[in-house]
């Protein structure tokens, strides 16, 4: 499939399954109990009470492929014409519980007793999904607009010139750009730059106060990986390559994914896979990079928050990529009341949003159908204000929060940490 996504069909879409069949697929496939855990682990099942959301039934278009090419009884049937062939009509069916149920955040996954990795295999089918032309507008346009702009939401870089001089006129600091030999190239999402430009005011402050050497690329800022989203190799190697290419231009030792655990699964995780060679350097989310700050010495804070706070752990960080105790140690730096969610870090709930969820209008009602799961952690704690360390995460927080009338700020760790720099002082 090319890069823009010009060509579709039932037949690219077989094909593409046919591809993605591998040995952990096939062993997947052959160990399911039907147990039915998967679902109680998955928000959009237990809010909504719907057996069409459980996770392991959305795999169903993987699964036919996987039987009847792929195993002995499956070609028997096939040949004897009882098998389920794959139609069109049956994947316009199960596109929304792909693409609007399942924020791949991976819950499922961790509870099955069989170890089924079912948020991989919803990768793997989605591949299928984008290749006979069954995926969501939103997420198609975001794909093509990444790859043609670089950016999913279609931004240019004079859009995030003019945040960076809001940036420098605020704090009088300098937002280095196309620096070569620093030690990290920092990485944004699209997101953060039109709702939270806070987040580079932040880090612009942090790295000053630190004396960290860093940089922005001109030629590639993004970090948000829409092929990964959307479920396509082709454009997720395209996007991913463009990070390698700035990052070897400017020869960089360490790049950084902003707050957005999507973007730090797919350039740390994915990534390397993606375009099938390792990397020249390293890659840490903003919130490790701050934890090593913390851990030299080289953050001197002041102050404590007093408001009771809780934390939303983003799904990719926490429980797919083990960051769990570095937020922690971080927030209580600046925080004096301090909760946490009775579910956190691995076993936390997601927020409904991830997976693309988020740039898919369609599941938008769904969407906040699920996030019901985490209001009900909220509201347990009670919490005065909601710290999380995602874009996406914190958009949705903000949106389900007032949508059920409840008036709790919710704020980027990153930024509350800036707040708390000692002015003037300098490790």
């Amino acid at each position: 499939m090319s890069a823009e996504m010009t060509e579709f069909s039932l037949e690219r879409g077989l094909q593409a399954w046919r591809e993605e069949i591998d040995a952990p697929t096939a062993t997947f496939f052959s160990s399911c109990v039907r147990c039915g855990l998967c679902a109680q682990a998955c928000p959009f099942f237990v809010e909504t009470g719907d057996p069409q959301y459980t996770p392991i039934h959305k795999l169903e278009p993987l699964r036919r492929v996987w039987e009847r090419e792929f195993t002995l009884l499956g070609k028997l049937k096939a040949k004897l014409g009882f098998g389920q062939p794959i139609t069109d009509a049956m994947l316009d069916e199960w596109e929304p519980l792909l693409y609007d149920s399942c924020s791949m955040c991976g819950r499922c996954s961790m509870v099955c007793p069989a170890g089924n990795d079912i948020q991989y295999m919803i990768r793997k089918t989605r591949e299928g999904m984008v290749a006979s032309g069954h995926a969501p507008e939103g997420l198609v346009a975001a794909s093509v607009r990444a790859v043609k702009t670089g950016s999913p939401m279609g931004l240019q870089w004079k859009t995030l010139e003019v945040q960076i001089q809001h940036v420098e006129t605020a704090t009088e600091l300098q937002v280095p750009i196309d620096q070569p030999d620093a030690d990290y190239l920092v990485l944004l999402s699209s997101m953060e730059i039109i709702n939270f430009p806070e987040y580079l005011e932040a880090i612009t402050k942090i790295f000053a106060h630190a004396g960290v050497s860093w940089t922005l690329s001109k030629e590639c800022f993004e970090a948000t990986n829409a092929g990964i989203q959307i479920g396509s190799k082709d454009i997720a190697a395209v996007l991913v390559q463009r990070v390698v290419d700035a990052a070897v231009k400017l020869r960089v030792k360490n790049v950084i994914s902003p707050e957005c655990g999507h973007a730090y699964t797919a350039i740390r995780w994915e990534g390397p896979n993606a375009i099938k060679q390792a990397y020249p350097f390293k890659v840490f989310h903003i919130i490790e990079v701050l934890d090593q700050l913390r851990a030299t010495g080289r953050l001197k804070l002041e102050g404590k928050e007093t408001d009771r706070l809780s934390m939303h752990d983003p799904c990719n960080l926490a429980r797919k990529s083990g960051v769990i105790d570095e937020q922690r140690r971080l927030i209580n730096l600046v925080a004096d009341n301090f909760v946490d969610l009775k579910e956190h870090g691995k076993f936390q709930w997601c927020c409904g949003a991830g997976g693309g969820v988020s740039s898919n209008e369609r599941a938008e009602p769904l969407k906040l159908a699920a996030f019901q799961r985490k209001k009900a952690q909220i509201e347990e704690i009670k919490p005065e204000r909601l710290v999380t360390m995602c874009a996406t995460c914190r958009t949705q927080l903000e949106e389900g929060l007032e949508e059920f009338n409840m008036e709790i700020p919710v704020v980027g760790l990153t930024e509350m940490i800036a707040e708390h720099l000692v002015e003037g002082e300098k490790p």
